[in-house]
């Protein structure tokens, strides 16, 4: 294997971008041996008697009744339904392991905290673990904590001295998540994201209230979100790819933003994007100045994600 070659800058600066071979390293991913090293996710964990139903009555998830080993993603919304923070994570009956995306932990543990009340919970920062994803084929220590990924394998919560060498970088990781149409939380989103828009990911519609329930369950009954995820093919003959942020545009106006990009060993550049509802779902767009056609992902009238990999 070639020495890795890290990313330079970006959310995931420091992060292994690869090894000299993105496509073996897909292909590696796809047999299902493959490590990728993931340590600047940040991990959270909830204790105490009450976590569940605590966490289950805060959330958008159904997480009272979860049981050990189950996998699960869940999101905290703004009175007005958007995003703030995102927990992927699992229990095994005497804690709620999650973790989150990097910068946002502290965020997350000040909320969790002004919510705690009376409730018999703990929250903590688990700098003491790091996040890795491995393929199903990849041996892991059974004392390790696990939560099934949403790409297959399973992401694990390492402790630092753990010996899991990565064998993949993000250039091909990434790649595979944009090419199943699954969005990342902060970076494939903004402030003004509702869970309709990304086709409801983490979010349970047969649980009881929770903060922002009323704006999903509207426009869940109603239809027509305001946005939706679209998987962007991009034009190959150019060799840049659209930054994060970038403009969407369609008939010389701004009609969303561009979010993760990546180069996919078969379907060549990719990205994900957030699009106005109202705009053709056959439609030709610019992303940073780049031509793109559509896939959709979240149907523009009921905004339910299309791929069963979300549901």
């Amino acid at each position: 294997m070639m020495a890795a070659v890290r990313m330079d800058e970006g959310l995931d600066a420091g992060l292994i971008w690869h090894f000299g071979n993105p496509v073996a390293e897909a292909r590696s991913l796809e047999s299902g041996q493959g490590v990728v090293d993931l340590h600047n996710r940040e991990v959270v964990e909830v204790t105490g008697a009450d976590r569940l139903a605590w966490l289950h009555s805060i959330t958008t998830q159904h997480l009272s009744g979860l049981a050990a080993g189950q996998s699960t993603t869940a999101l905290i919304l703004s009175p007005t339904g958007h995003i703030e923070h995102v927990l992927h994570g699992t229990d095994d009956g005497h804690s709620f392991l999650a973790w989150t995306e990097p910068g946002r932990a502290d965020a997350l543990i000040a909320f969790l905290e002004s919510m705690r009340f009376a409730m018999r919970v703990e929250v903590a920062r688990r700098s003491d673990l790091r996040l890795a994803w491995a393929g199903h084929q990849v041996p892991l220590d059974p004392q390790w904590r696990v939560r099934d990924g949403d790409l297959g394998g399973v992401d694990v919560f390492l402790p630092e001295d753990a010996a899991l060498e990565a064998t993949v970088g993000t250039w091909a990781f990434d790649a595979m998540r944009v090419a199943a149409g699954v969005p990342r939380i902060f970076v494939d989103t903004d402030h003004k994201t509702i869970p309709n828009e990304i086709g409801l990911l983490g979010t349970h519609l047969e649980k009881g209230c929770y903060r922002g329930q009323e704006t999903v369950a509207r426009v869940h009954t109603l239809g027509r979100p305001p946005r939706r995820l679209v998987q962007l093919h991009l034009d190959g003959s150019l060799s840049q790819l659209p930054e994060v942020g970038a403009p969407l545009e369609f008939g010389g106006r701004t009609v969303g933003f561009v979010g993760s990009s990546a180069r996919h060993h078969e379907l060549g550049p990719i990205a994900l994007a957030l699009v106005k509802r109202n705009v053709p779902v056959d439609a030709e767009l610019l992303a940073g100045g780049i031509a793109a056609a559509q896939e959709v992902l979240v149907d523009p009238e009921v905004g339910l994600h299309i791929r069963p990999v979300l549901g």
